[in-house]
């Protein structure tokens, strides 16, 4: 049984709350400030969210699925959650951090642990030049829109987007496209994960874009530059059997 300090966080819904108040009953628990695993009840968009909201710790997350969808959780049993823990499976995710020049000059920074997603703003295709490595790749795309999944990202809107989904260990990016219209076969690309990548946006004024990472949005930018965000470690734990990694290999033999 785990000697570690727990903490449970609980999405804003009847079933996580129910789930957090039983819980908290049957174990000791202290502060997510002073945990050394967080317990997160909800569902995907809940289990992203408390990603986010302790990046800096990088104290280990296990989410148990009190939400939809639960691809990134465990199964919810209020039983035996000690020794869970302890033969619990790390996965490493590794994030990418999003720099943008809005119209006006203004830089904003981001971190995105699914993907930075460029999307238009308005009935007109987006027109966007793209760089790998200070050096451009196309000189134009028209689109609705273009997005750079991580492996963790690639069964989220990549995957909707008919992108590819990357194995979690493999140091590969996608390049997505999103409804391209010119060119129009283009179906993307995978790029190493050291990878700096730049999408400028052409006709700003007339077309605008906004930008995306996770759920930080920048509206009405002029170029977004993306790369891997070293300073940031991310951990999640999940049940031996039930790991992320066979998860997104089980994702490749759905219909």
């Amino acid at each position: 049984m785990t000697d570690k300090k727990i903490a449970f966080v609980a999405a804003a819904n009847d079933q996580a709350s129910e789930a957090e108040a039983l819980l908290k009953e049957k174990y000791d628990h202290v502060s997510p400030d002073e945990a050394d695993i967080i317990v997160a009840l909800g569902g995907d968009g809940f289990m992203l969210q408390t990603l986010h909201n302790y990046l800096r710790t990088a104290t280990p997350i296990y989410g148990m699925n009190r939400g939809s969808v639960g691809f990134m959780m465990n199964e919810y049993n209020t039983e035996d959650l000690l020794e869970r823990l302890d033969k619990a499976v790390e996965a490493k995710i590794r994030p990418l951090r999003m720099t943008t020049i809005d119209a006006d000059g203004n830089e904003a920074n981001a971190v995105a642990i699914n993907e930075v997603s460029l999307l238009r703003e308005t009935r007109q295709t987006a027109r966007i030049r793209i760089s790998i490595d200070d050096r451009v790749r196309m000189d134009e795309l028209s689109c609705d829109g273009i997005l750079l999944a991580t492996p963790a990202g690639s069964t989220a809107y990549n995957l909707s987007a008919h992108g590819p989904v990357i194995p979690i260990d493999a140091a590969l990016l996608a390049l997505t496209p999103i409804s391209a219209f010119r060119p129009r076969r283009w179906r993307g690309a995978l790029l190493p994960y050291r990878s700096k990548v730049k999408f400028e946006i052409l006709e700003q004024e007339k077309r605008p874009v906004s930008a995306v990472a996770d759920h930080t949005e920048v509206r009405n930018i002029r170029e977004v530059t993306i790369c891997e965000a070293k300073d940031v470690s991310i951990t999640m734990l999940f049940d031996k059997d039930h790991s992320l990694e066979e998860r997104i290999m089980r994702e490749q033999f759905v219909d």
